[in-house]
């Protein structure tokens, strides 16, 4: 479709995080993408049809197909129906998050981001192939963070190394459980009491990416 004066402003907007919260939308990129969103679209526009095209998205190498769509919204019953709530904090590389969502998805978990990348952006939309539509999420500001997720009543699995931590292979967990990881230079910074659990590996490799070790742990949950 051509897009109206209007909507090519909206589409700017939505580069940037202001843009996305005002209007509660965000840019998909390409067809595989959109394919995933569903009832959240709101309108697509192609490079044939748009001259600004390559102005309005935000790959390198854009797609031949992009839309708006709305951002999905989930309550907390939502986000407590999953066995395991993955827990972000300060995972700020937006491939990172975009790949836990995936992750999520495909393990049936929910995910509860503090500080960590927006998830709604170009960046992160893509990297999780649209599974930012499928996948129970929040955002939670850190200062709310402990009594937000205590409240929550399921026991703490932090995946950290750590004195006490315990090897993934022997850890036991409860049916409904949080996961908390933080980011590899950082680790995690939330003052939750919990399990500290950690993966072997070979002691020449210092650390795995976050998302790797994620996936480790979900599937061995």
């Amino acid at each position: 479709m051509q897009l109206t004066n209007a909507q090519e402003k909206l589409v700017k907007s939505l580069q940037t995080k202001k843009g996305r919260r005002e209007s509660g939308l965000c840019l998909i990129e390409g067809q595989k993408v959109l394919d995933s969103v569903g009832d959240y679209i709101e309108f697509t526009f192609n490079r044939d049809e748009v001259k600004n095209f390559d102005k309005l998205v935000t790959t390198e190498t854009p797609q031949e197909i992009a839309g708006v769509a709305k951002i999905p919204q989930w309550s907390l019953e939502e986000i407590q129906s999953k066995k395991t709530i993955v827990v972000l904090d300060g995972v700020q590389d937006p491939g990172n998050v975009g790949t836990i969502l995936r992750l999520c998805l495909g393990f049936d978990a929910s995910l509860i981001l503090i500080q960590s990348a927006d998830p709604t952006s170009p960046k992160v939309v893509r990297s999780s192939a649209g599974a930012l539509f499928s996948v129970q999420w929040m955002e939670i500001d850190r200062d709310n963070a402990i009594d937000f997720i205590s409240g929550l009543k399921r026991n703490i699995y932090r995946l950290e190394k750590r004195q006490g931590a315990k090897g993934l292979k022997v850890t036991e967990f409860d049916d409904k459980i949080i996961l908390v990881a933080g980011s590899e230079g950082s680790g995690i910074a939330l003052g939750l009491d919990g399990q500290s659990m950690f993966i072997e590996h070979n002691s020449k490799l210092e650390s795995l990416n976050v998302a790797s070790a994620l996936a480790i742990a979900l599937y061995n949950r």
